[in-house]
């Protein structure tokens, strides 16, 4: 499908294009869809609002064919894109319906269930950066998404999952849509270029009745940014988290350059479509919308909070040492913080004798224990306490400079 708007529109209506070819059908829509975004063109066929798809009695799909169901979300928020997985995992009939779910993000580190973000990614880079960091609620590693980069979410019973047959859908959907590319799928479950690049990672979520894979494919992606914030400048961590399995990767793109993420969504859904015997339709969503998919905002909400994003993180411990420039000196000085709940369980911080009056050492220490292993919380407690000092010029910039060095280890 491509998808055109009215540049005097702000708000994007559905829109469909008659079918490319007569071995689609076309179905006409139903309701007046609205997503506050801008739809991400593609090649699909044809589109069906999720509002038409919706109208029961109980959240779910109930009014779509059984066999299976083909989405793409209008949206590029990666908290969102995550809810409607969560969305529908939790409310959604899977017994006679399998989904696929088409997603692209704008720039985000997405970490897994069980991870620290302090070991896995550059913090203090994605902020310079402004780029979001998510925990997804499946296990599995660290990847970094971006609009050169394609998200697939399979949906099935517990009982239908099978990881294996969904990574050679993908690989018969790109080898048709380009024979000469050399992949293929690991026993690890990744998909590698060429025998040794990565282009595709893999991760699960299996719940009691119903279950989901999720995997990335490599289109476009900026690598340049996606090698700088994988890459943890955090000394002395130690923490039992799952770690992630670092990988060469490469674009699809670099071994073609005429293939977009447009023309890979599309021969993925046509391929799905095809295994599971169903028309290729693809049903757009905006996952903000209430009135279709109840409760999704509360989900969205609750996968940005600090408490999930780094609350989750497995205990661990910061054992460092970090050097100081001062005039013509050079300060050695030692730290160590254990972490839990990503709150400073227990504080030490070894200074130079008589550098800074014990006693404000002291309160700081005190200050900190029970606080988030944040910069900007660290900041705000430190700045308080300075208050409380006497108006000493070396005693302020001696307490900035330790305060710097210590907002840096977050």
């Amino acid at each position: 499908m491509t998808a055109t708007s009215n540049s005097s529109l702000s708000q994007l209506q559905a829109v469909h294009v008659p079918p490319f070819s007569s071995t689609s059908t076309y179905r006409p829509f139903a309701h007046r869809f609205v997503a506050k975004t801008m739809v991400l063109q593609s090649s699909f066929r044809s589109c069906l609002p999720l509002s038409c798809l919706l109208r029961t009695p109980r959240a779910g799909f109930g009014g779509t064919a059984s066999g299976g169901l083909i989405i793409q979300s209008l949206s590029n928020d990666v908290y969102q894109n995550l809810a409607v997985e969560d969305w529908i995992h939790d409310h959604m009939n899977l017994e006679n319906r399998q989904v696929l779910f088409l997603w692209r993000n704008s720039p985000a580190v997405v970490i897994g269930r069980h991870q620290n973000p302090w070991q896995e990614c550059n913090l203090q880079l994605m902020r310079q950066k402004n780029i979001k960091l998510a925990r997804r609620r499946s296990g599995g590693g660290t990847v970094y998404h971006d609009l050169g980069n394609i998200n697939l979410t399979f949906f099935t019973t517990r009982k239908k999952y099978e990881r294996m047959e969904n990574l050679k859908l993908v690989v018969k959907a790109l080898k048709a849509l380009r024979p000469q590319l050399d992949i293929h799928v690991t026993d690890r479950y990744d998909i590698v270029l060429d025998g040794q690049y990565k282009i595709s990672g893999t991760a699960a979520k299996l719940g009691r009745t119903t279950a989901y894979h999720h995997c990335t494919l490599l289109c476009n992606a900026n690598k340049v940014v996606l090698s700088s914030v994988l890459k943890s400048p955090y000394k002395g961590l130690k923490s039992n988290a799952t770690p992630s399995v670092p990988a060469s990767v490469k674009n699809l793109f670099e071994e073609d350059p005429g293939l977009t993420c447009e023309m890979l969504l599309d021969a993925i859904a046509e391929e799905y479509a095809t295994q599971h015997r169903i028309d290729h339709h693809i049903t757009l969503i905006n996952p903000t919308d209430e009135s279709v998919l109840p409760g999704i905002n509360d989900k969205s909400k609750e996968l940005q909070t600090w408490e999930w994003v780094y609350g989750k993180t497995p205990k661990f411990s910061v054992s460092t040492c970090f050097n100081m420039v001062y005039k013509d000196s050079v300060l050695d000085v030692k730290v160590d913080m254990d972490v839990k709940h990503g709150r400073i369980e227990a504080c030490d911080i070894d200074l130079p004798q008589q550098w800074l009056p014990p006693a404000l050492c002291h309160e700081l220490v005190k200050s900190l224990t029970g606080s988030k292993f944040c910069p900007n919380e660290t900041t705000a407690l430190s700045s308080i306490l300075l208050r409380t000092c006497p108006q000493d010029y070396e005693l302020h910039s001696k307490w900035n400079l330790l305060c710097e060095n210590m907002t840096a280890l977050m």
